[in-house]
Formats: structure tokens, C-alpha cells, sequence
């Protein structure tokens, strides 16, 4: 059974990252599109073995997690947590739960999903987004417009709707990644 944690995990490559000393332009560029954060961590520099695919990435990711509109920030970051739980993202996992966690001021909501489990207590909208990012996740092809309804009734608007399912979908593909690209590193 996998553990999902809140504390920092490690990532290891199966292919070597760019050493940030020899770096082309190119990827050098690449890694700016990127959050801060992220430009030097061993992920990003395996991604930077090709540098067109990780700026568009990282523009992508800037713009569905970072956007000022829309769905709350630490709501995209709950669904992101999510998702990686149901896709088994040890490392993803950890890190979209701190930041759910920071951001929300919440921890004890994700510490009681973590440890208890998806189907733990939450709140009519918590429940919501959390049923929905697993099922999206799960079997994108059985939602329909009624898995909708409940998102609805707990306040999502339309633009939240856009923005819940561009990070849900964006962290089906992040996930795959890591998870191909090396393997998670517990503490």
C-alpha cells in the first residue's frame, strides 16, 4: 500500500538531468518559464532534456495553478492532491498537500485524507471537489454533466468548473511523468 505523506520526498531520474552549468540557452530558457520554486529541482532539469516540451509546460502549468481568477488557489491545489493520491504520486502527492495545507490553513483537512482515507469526513464543498477529482481521475469517461450538479450546489461557477478540471486533467499528465520519468524517494 502506498503512504502518502506531507513531509518533502525525494525524486530520483532513470535519465540524467541537465546539469544547470552546461545548459543550452534553449533550456536555460525553459527553466525560466517555470515557477522559481521548481528551476533547479531535479524533475525540472530532467524535464529540461527537452526544452520546448517543459516552456510549454511550464507556461501551461503557470497559467491553470496560478491564475488570480477562478477557482480558489488552495482548491486547485486540493484536487491536485488528489489526483495524485488516486494515481499513487507519492512525490506530487506531498507536495500539492503542503500547499493545499499553507494555503488553506487546513492542515488537519489534509492530514485526515492522507491518513484516513478520500471518503474521510469533509465539507459539502470539500466533498465535492474531492468525489469529483477522483472520479475524473479514476474513469474520465463515466462523468457526465450530473457529476456537475454537486459542484454546482456547493458554489462552483462555471469558470471554478473550467479551472477544477484544467488541474485535474493538467496532474493526470504531470503524474505520469514523474512516475515514468523516476521514482519517489520517502523520507
Amino acid at each position: 500500500m502506498t503512504r502518502f505523506t506531507m513531509q518533502e520526498v525525494g525524486w530520483e531520474p532513470r535519465i540524467p538531468p541537465v546539469e544547470a552549468e552546461s545548459a543550452t540557452p534553449e533550456q536555460l530558457a525553459a527553466l525560466e518559464a517555470c515557477p522559481p520554486a521548481q528551476r533547479r529541482s531535479t524533475y525540472f532539469l530532467t524535464l529540461a532534456q527537452d526544452p520546448a516540451s517543459l516552456g510549454e509546460r511550464g507556461a501551461l502549468f503557470n497559467s491553470v495553478m496560478y491564475a488570480p481568477r477562478g477557482l480558489p488557489r488552495a482548491e486547485r491545489e486540493l484536487a491536485t492532491a488528489v489526483v495524485s493520491i488516486v494515481n499513487g504520486c507519492v512525490y506530487c502527492t506531498s507536495v500539492h498537500a503542503r500547499r493545499f495545507a499553507e494555503l488553506s490553513k487546513e492542515v488537519e483537512v489534509m492530514e485526515r485524507l492522507l491518513e484516513a482515507g478520500l471518503e474521510t469526513e469533509l465539507s459539502p464543498r470539500r466533498r465535492a471537489i474531492v468525489d469529483f477529482a477522483a472520479k475524473l481521475t479514476r474513469e474520465p469517461e463515466a462523468v457526465g454533466a450530473a457529476d456537475l450538479t454537486p459542484l454546482r450546489e456547493a458554489g462552483l461557477d462555471d469558470l471554478d468548473l473550467l479551472d477544477l478540471i484544467h488541474s485535474i486533467a493538467m496532474f493526470a499528465n504531470a503524474n505520469r511523468l514523474m512516475q515514468s520519468l523516476g521514482r519517489s524517494v520517502m523520507p
